[in-house]
């Protein structure tokens, strides 16, 4: 059964197969010519038609590139043929931990008449797709059913392996059984055309150069193999570029086969999953931006990921008047009792999720700890702002703020709100004196003193990536405030002659303030000097299973969720955090999981959402009013003292 029908994708898809197999033909016609040259050559001499010393230089010198160049074919073939290709990280399902899974897509593959996948893994990812690992490097293939061994016979071929399923997991376990069978019906309708010889010759191909440009381009090699690297990546890389647009419309011609022979398989049900599978989607972004990425920055991570899919989307459900009829589904069966054991697989791709979206190692320990949802308050939330809280506290001892503005005040005994509000609060401008109670200058006064200190140069400010002194910089509203150091309706073209900023143009904005900007500076360095002493979770020999070993792990993270953080948003969230530690300690508040926002503070038993505004009030324009305000309104004291880490 090869799946091979009347369908006009799979005649395109093989066409173009035989156009990629056509290039390595081409290419090896190429490599073996010198060598008929030589034959021809040689073959000559002894026939009187290449006689002479012209002649036999001829042949000595063709047969050594004939020699030279077989050589490197054979090289590049090996390299080529042997290469590991490129392997998705995932989450293995033995059929063992799931039989009524493997039963479902068994029966899906019957449906669609098409060979059954070798294996089922899961990926933390929001998609679905097979995945050729019949490769040596890939381990041994998966011994065949009993019925299959008495088919083939001692002098009958064995029927290819069939690809792997991947599987997202966040799919097992926010649809439902049908929603899943639905969606996976043209996944696994892609096994038809993966049978085919010439489909599967062209892939193997197409993979095997794609991993012989990933092993040229490997670093750290001995100075006398760069060279043999660098030619190789060079031959690797023309013949992708010769077969990437029959590579790119075989696949194609696989995918319009696969979606042709699934519309007989759950049609109308599949339209409706499709919408569960947007919303879920939105709903994994979210939970991995918002509320797992702050307890990986803490050093634990959610063993409970999937599950909270769930959570966030009823709760999206809950919120939304237009997901009204997304729990009306939940009573039916989920596609997670499909598992053995649920919790367990959900564990592990939490673990996986971890170590590609932020670079977690690959196993528990005392600084990589996992936290379930119920502990995440405590665990994560109240330790997240306490930390940042002690650091803000850090960051102003080292720019020697005081305590307290009023030196007579005797010392709190520990770090308050109310030294936080004090300093990044702008002081007022003096009032100006009566005309009458002026003081004529003295006439060698030449000049009045400046009521601000000057700004700085350009050639003094930091570049782009470096950290900014510890001194307060210009404030940032001069370069944006009209007539302030400059003509306020500069000519045209005047831009282009005046020198280029040293901050990034594009780049979000400062905090507006010279002490916010000074206070952001220092919260930026020290978090950085952090990060550069924190240990890296690099590749190790130990403690990495039969699955991770086969993909590189020395870049991770492989998908970074966001872009670091600017300096405005560090010292909004680290002042946000001193306002919580001191709800927490002074108000009763507790520090609460909101599936959908994240960390959030619970006043009253309600939820603070209108904090925000008021820190960026504070931030951006040195005013505490609406803060001190609201501090006021909810029983916040700001003079007592906070518990830090």
């Amino acid at each position: 059964m090869t799946g091979i029908g009347a369908e006009m994708g799979a005649q395109a898809a093989r066409s173009r197969a035989l156009a990629v197999l056509r290039v390595r033909g081409r290419a090896l016609a190429v490599a073996v010519l010198p060598a008929a040259a030589a034959v021809i050559l040689l073959t000559g001499a002894p026939t009187g038609h290449f006689v002479g010393q012209g002649w036999d230089v001829a042949r000595w010198v063709v047969g050594l590139l004939a020699v030279l160049v077989l050589l490197a074919t054979t090289g590049i073939a090996l390299v080529v043929a042997r290469a590991r290709p490129a392997v998705s990280p995932t989450v293995p399902i033995p059929e063992e931990s799931a039989p009524d899974l493997y039963r479902m897509v068994r029966d899906l593959a019957d449906r669609l008449d098409v060979p059954a996948p070798s294996a089922i893994a899961l990926t933390p990812d929001c998609d679905s797709w097979l995945e050729d690992r019949t490769h040596s490097a890939h381990g041994p293939p998966p011994r065949p059913a009993p019925d299959e061994d008495e088919l083939s016979g001692p002098g009958r071929r064995r029927p290819p392996v069939s690809p792997v399923l991947v599987i997202g997991s966040p799919f097992l376990w926010w649809m439902r059984v049908g929603e899943l069978r639905a969606v996976l019906a043209p996944v696994i309708a892609g096994t038809g055309p993966s049978a085919h010889p010439d489909i599967a010759a062209a892939r193997r191909f197409v993979r095997g150069l794609d991993a012989a440009v990933a092993v040229a381009s490997t670093r750290a090699r001995c100075p006398a193999t760069r060279g043999v690297c660098a030619a190789l990546g060079w031959v690797a890389r023309l013949l992708l570029r010769s077969c990437r647009e029959h590579a790119t419309q075989m696949e194609r011609g696989v995918a319009a086969a696969a979606a042709e022979r699934a519309q007989a398989v759950d049609y109308g049900l599949r339209i409706v999953a499709q919408e569960q599978v947007g919303l879920a989607y939105a709903g994994w972004d979210r939970l991995l931006t918002r509320v797992a990425l702050p307890a990986w920055r803490m050093g634990r991570w959610p063993s409970r990921l999937d599950a909270g899919v769930v959570a966030a989307l009823t709760e999206l459900s809950r919120r939304d008047r237009l997901a009204e009829g997304f729990t009306s589904r939940l009573g039916e069966r989920p596609a997670c009792d499909l598992l053995e054991e649920p919790g367990v697989v959900d564990e592990a791709a939490s673990l996986l999720a971890a170590r590609l979206f932020h670079g977690g190692p690959a196993e528990s320990g005392p600084d990589w700890a996992p936290v379930d949802w119920q502990a995440y308050p405590e665990e994560v939330v109240d330790r997240t702002w306490r930390a940042d809280a002690a650091r803000l506290h850090r960051v102003l001892d080292s720019l020697g703020v005081r305590p307290s503005l009023d030196p007579t005040t005797h010392d709190p005994g520990g770090p308050t709100l109310a030294r936080v509000l004090d300093h990044l609060t702008e002081p007022a401008p003096e009032a100006p004196e009566p005309r009458s109670q002026q003081v004529a200058p003295h006439p060698t006064d030449t000049a009045p003193a400046p009521s601000r200190p000057p700004a700085p140069t350009p050639d003094a400010q930091p570049t782009d990536g470096e950290n900014a002194p510890q001194g307060p910089p210009a404030p940032d509203n001069e370069s944006r405030t009209p007539g302030a150091g400059g003509n306020e309706n500069p000519a045209e073209g005047e831009a282009e002659a005046e020198p280029a900023p040293s901050y990034a143009p594009d780049a979000p904005e400062d905090p507006g303030t010279e002490r916010s900007a000074a206070l952001a500076a220092g919260l930026t360095a020290a978090l950085a000097r952090e990060e550069a002493g924190a240990p890296r979770f690099g590749a190790t020999a130990t403690g990495r299973s039969a699955e991770s070993a086969l993909w590189d792990d020395a870049g991770l993270p492989l998908f970074p969720l966001q872009p670091p953080r600017t300096a405005r948003d560090l010292l909004t969230d680290h002042v946000t955090a001193m306002v919580c530690c001191a709800a927490v300690d002074t108000a009763g508040a507790v520090p609460a999981l909101d599936w959908l926002d994240g960390p959030s503070l619970l006043l009253g038993g309600e939820r603070a959402a209108d904090l925000a505004p008021k820190v960026l009030r504070l931030i951006e324009e040195g005013d505490p009013g609406p803060l001190r305000d609201w501090l006021a309104a909810s029983g916040i004291r700001p003079e007592k003292p906070v518990r830090l880490v």
